[in-house]
């Protein structure tokens, strides 16, 4: 499924897929394959991204 939310939340901040990757230390491919639904990322790399989105993790990963 897509994540739709973090894709949201990454343009909100005005990040490109390179920006939010560079400063989550994973490639622009992980974070694009994340939005596209096709990677499960590793809660480590989850919380990471949420700190650099400013986000908690029900905010962008919790499926309702």
């Amino acid at each position: 499924m897509k994540n739709l939310r973090l894709k949201s939340a990454r343009a909100a901040k005005d990040y490109s897929q390179q920006q939010l990757a560079d400063l989550t230390g994973v490639s622009r491919q992980t974070i694009n394959a994340i939005e596209k639904g096709d990677y499960n990322p590793t809660i480590k790399l989850c919380l990471a991204i949420c700190k650099a989105l400013d986000k908690t993790l029900d905010e962008l990963f919790w499926e309702d």
